[in-house]
């Protein structure tokens, strides 16, 4: 199978640009910037999927995702003539593009998109990364941009939704065939049972023998790691209020103040990583974290990645992140913490709660900080996260996404089963 990956890459780095690289690099990469191997050398490619890349970056920060430029539209038509371009010089018959979110200035990329690349590829393959497309299409825009967008994008020969919760985006444009696939990463901690879990478990073994006001004893206390008495959540995510950034400045507070009401040996830190889209929401941040509720127990690293970003995880204790942000669907900060087997706290927001087990302590409705602040303050004697890294293991490592992905590929080759007539359903026998 041949397939033009019609997407970006980092930068920027966000959940969508990290996993299309995560596939591309699972599929062998992009063939034509691949040594031709010897002739018997083995096959071609991982997954038999031979994959030609488009990276159709159009903004660099991100900051800049979303705005419209004369620049974006000459690098979109770009992109568009290099896929077909890579249609007849390759004979790759198979468009993958990941489609906008209820968005404006993203659907008239995927509108031009569509109306240049479509009619060259045999088959198209929507990635659902995105939730909310057909809601927004019947809330948010007229008649005529409903029509347009179904004239242009209905009827794909495959839709890969993330959760059941957005196969209504993939259904509203009549796909003809829908595949659930979960997102997927590398196991970050693959010694998690002998290096992280026991120290883990240590910790959350002296914050209820100091709750209960009893002293720890000397090996306790070594096996509980620095600071056993402060409690330390990660916020990791784009640093905007819909992301829930200000939502977990405010719970940490509310905890915090219930925590000094009782006379509690423990305290919660905050440590927040991640960029800032707006220069707003960073003046708001940092007046914010100044007010004597916050001021002694914020720290922010800026954007993290790599062995900086999983040292953050590993040390946590918890991870916040109580989101709104219109068009989430299986964020990959949530895989990652579930991965170092950290309890969560996050919204009932979209299809966030197919990621966790039924009744999980951790979920709070959106733009609820007095609610976070309860969460917070359970998990912390309730919630060890081996739950959740088992999840992980079972649910949302790179193999099990990969494989999954390649076989929903696949299958966009295999025309549907025709319908049964229900006339003809009557008539047989038995």
């Amino acid at each position: 199978m041949k397939l033009l990956i019609f997407a970006h890459t980092p930068p920027p780095h966000h959940g969508q640009s990290y996993m299309v690289q995560l596939l591309l690099e699972g599929l062998g990469g992009d063939h034509r910037r691949r040594k031709r191997r010897a002739a018997g050398s083995g096959p071609e490619t991982s997954f038999g999927i031979e994959c030609y890349h488009v990276n159709a970056r159009l903004s660099q920060k991100l900051e800049n995702i979303g705005d419209l430029r004369v620049s974006k539209l000459i690098l979109l038509l770009g992109y568009c003539l290099q896929a077909i371009w890579c249609r007849f010089r390759y004979g790759v018959t198979n468009l993958y593009y990941i489609p906008a979110p209820g968005k404006r200035s993203a659907l008239y990329r995927d509108w031009l998109v569509m109306l240049l690349c479509r009619p060259f590829f045999k088959r198209v393959i929507l990635h659902w990364h995105a939730a909310g497309l057909a809601r927004w299409l019947e809330l948010a825009v007229s008649m005529r941009w409903r029509v347009l967008t179904y004239r242009l994008m209905k009827q794909v020969d495959l839709s890969i939704v993330l959760s059941q919760y957005n196969r209504a985006d993939a259904e509203k444009l009549f796909s003809r065939q829908i595949r659930v696939v979960s997102n997927g990463i590398a196991d970050p901690c693959p010694a998690f049972a002998g290096e992280i879990l026991p120290r883990r478990k240590a910790r959350f073994a002296a914050r209820q023998k100091l709750l209960s006001r009893q002293p720890l004893e000397a090996d306790e206390a070594r096996l509980a790691g620095a600071e056993p008495h402060l409690i330390q959540v990660l916020y990791l995510a784009h640093c905007t209020p819909e992301k829930g950034l200000f939502d977990t400045l405010s719970a940490v507070a509310l905890a915090n103040e219930r925590l000094q009401q009782r006379q509690s040996p423990v305290a919660f830190r905050l440590v927040v990583a991640g960029g800032f889209v707006t220069n707003e929401a960073r003046v708001k941040f940092d007046q914010r974290i100044a007010r004597p509720d916050l001021a002694a127990c914020v720290k922010y690293l800026g954007f993290v990645s790599g062995a900086q970003k999983n040292q953050w995880l590993r040390e946590a204790d918890l991870f916040c992140f109580p989101t709104y942000y219109e068009n989430e669907n299986q964020p990959v900060n949530l895989i990652e913490a579930m991965a170092f087997g950290l309890p969560i706290l996050t919204t009932r927001w979209r299809s966030l709660p197919e990621l966790f087990p039924a009744n999980y302590p951790g979920l709070v409705d959106i733009r609820a900080p007095e609610q976070a602040a309860d969460r917070l303050l359970a998990l912390i004697t309730s919630e060890t996260g081996e739950e959740l890294r088992d999840i992980f293991l079972r649910h949302f490592t790179l193999t099990r996404h990969l494989t999954a992905m390649a076989e929903a590929l696949r299958q966009a080759e295999t025309p549907p089963p025709a319908a049964v007539p229900a006339a003809a359903v009557r008539s047989l026998p038995g």
